[in-house]
């Protein structure tokens, strides 16, 4: 068995390839140890290496910013067996100026639109922690701004089945598999700037069944499948302020405490068939270039 992970920072993002090839070496290393020959693209002609060895895989996977996830997987789709989200929700959830909007009318609690003073501007069409910063400036042309809204910082990393898209004949019914709540390391620079420096994972917070619910209806609504990060700040309430509906870096951490393979977790979701839980033994710490200190 052949699987395809393509991974778009290796060969043509030097700013996030160290995270990327985190991801990808857990990812890589899971399906290995899972017995499949894993095949990844060999240089940055990414839609040309993805139409020239997609075809020979079983299965594949698209791991990319974004606002380019959505153009790659849907090439994908029309090769071979995708593992990931589907590209049409990926193009949803790309736009998190839409993606919020979405949430809200579903009576879910994002961060409100921002009014005067200091206010989280952030990139309609961002990835991460990238070109998101603490003003009291107006967003610029291709933002958009948010209230800040207090609390602790937390993803929840989660793998749906399948619901749309060129599987749904796999539709099960099968709610979202939770694999850990993490708690995200965050910096905020002197110009405002956020940056992501890494994370702890599992975590178990205050109200963490609360915000297991809210994660879990985040990417039911946006119909999200496969791996996906929810991004929440616990405060006043719970609010959804990121979906990543692609691996995360906290995958990396997950995959060094977690008992079962996630390559075996994101296979079998693609046919509805996630197992029920997953089992964690210990704590780990990662940076976002994947390295790891055990707790």
């Amino acid at each position: 068995m052949k699987v395809f992970l393509a991974e778009y920072s290796v060969c043509n993002d030097p700013g996030l390839a160290p995270e990327g090839a985190a991801m990808l070496a857990a990812i890589s290393g899971s399906f290995e140890r899972c017995g499949y020959d894993v095949v990844t693209p060999e240089g940055p002609d990414f839609e040309g290496e993805i139409k020239r060895l997609a075809p020979g895989c079983d299965a594949g996977m698209v791991i990319a910013p974004d606002h380019l996830l959505f153009r790659y997987t849907q090439i994908l789709e029309g090769l071979t067996h995708n593992i990931g989200c589907g590209s049409m929700n990926a193009a949803v959830c790309a736009n998190k100026q839409r993606t919020a909007a979405i949430l809200s009318r579903n009576g879910m609690d994002v961060p409100p639109a921002a009014g005067e003073g200091r206010k989280v501007v952030k990139p309609i069409t961002g990835c991460g922690a990238q070109g998101v910063r603490l003003t009291d400036e107006e967003p610029g042309a291709g933002e958009f701004a948010q209230a800040y809204v207090e609390g602790e910082a937390l993803s929840v990393s989660l793998v749906g089945s399948r619901v749309t898209g060129n599987v749904c004949e796999f539709y099960s019914g099968n709610p979202p598999l939770l694999l850990a709540v993490n708690r995200q390391e965050l910096a905020v620079a002197d110009d405002g700037r956020f940056r992501y420096l890494g994370g702890e994972t599992p975590v178990h917070p205050d109200r963490e069944e609360e915000i297991v619910e809210v994660a879990v209806r985040a990417m039911n609504v946006l119909g999200c499948q496969g791996y996906a990060g929810i991004d929440v700040v616990a405060g006043d309430r719970i609010y959804v302020v990121d979906v990543n509906p692609r691996p995360t870096t906290s995958l990396v951490g997950i995959a060094a405490v977690m008992e079962e393979e996630i390559a075996d977790i994101l296979v079998r979701a693609s046919h509805g068939e996630a197992p029920a839980e997953v089992h964690l033994s210990g704590r780990v710490r990662f940076d976002k270039n994947g390295e790891i200190h055990r707790l």
